[in-house]
């Protein structure tokens, strides 16, 4: 298991975005070298927490719980023969490129050490927006990304440190639940039944899960 690239974007103007600004930072390419890793501050104030990687919609990105996006290289590859393109590393805006680890059947809560430093915890999924369909320039694309419900994670970062690529992964912490980045993803997406069973993740959800789902809960109790 290891990192095969770390992507960075700097923001520019687009037409298919509805950020402040019109601005974007969803063109990642791969850094050379290694970059610093931090939590980058509190959602709605932080914007990324990889060093020279910028978020520009403070709304739906960013913020401690949202301080990395990983996606698998076996996933680009899956996309990128029914999509019939190149999906280079950083395709799908993500910060980390992974190999040999299924990001998607990670467990909310569940630590990684990276290289020697850096431990991040998967957080939860990344939700498609108009954004990363402009940006792929697909019609239907949120739909095709949402019913396939393999959207890659967000971390947080529990242990700032540097990362590059080349850095192995080390599986160190995996809670005993169900709630794994596509379960979550499902609940909060095409089956929202599964609701009141994510917050068997306890602490390690965002408080804006956690939230969310209480809120299903007293709808359907009332």
């Amino acid at each position: 298991m290891e990192i095969l690239s770390v992507n960075v974007g700097r923001a520019k103007a687009v037409d298919y975005t509805d950020a402040k600004g019109g601005v974007t930072g969803i063109d990642k390419r791969p850094a050379s070298g290694a970059l610093r890793v931090f939590a980058p501050g509190a959602t709605g104030v932080g914007g990324s927490g990889v060093e020279g990687d910028d978020v520009c919609d403070l709304r739906h990105h960013g913020g401690d719980h949202q301080a990395v996006y990983a996606f698998a290289r076996e996933d680009l590859d899956v996309w990128a023969v029914e999509l019939d393109r190149a999906l280079p590393n950083g395709s799908f805006g993500e910060n980390l490129t992974t190999y040999g680890i299924d990001v998607n059947d990670a467990r909310i809560g569940e630590r990684w050490r990276i290289g020697r430093e850096l431990v991040l915890e998967v957080a939860s999924a990344r939700i498609p927006c108009r954004t990363f369909a402009g940006w792929l320039d697909q019609k239907g694309w949120v739909r095709r990304f949402t019913q396939a419900a393999a959207p890659g994670a967000y971390l947080r970062v529990i242990e700032p440190g540097e990362v590059q690529a080349g850095d192995p992964i080390t599986l160190i912490e995996r809670p005993d639940h169900e709630v794994s980045v596509a379960f979550w993803f499902r609940a909060f997406t095409t089956e929202r039944a599964l609701l009141p069973r994510v917050l068997a993740a306890g602490e390690a959800l965002d408080p804006r899960a956690r939230d969310a789902a209480h809120t299903y809960m007293a709808k359907q109790s009332s």
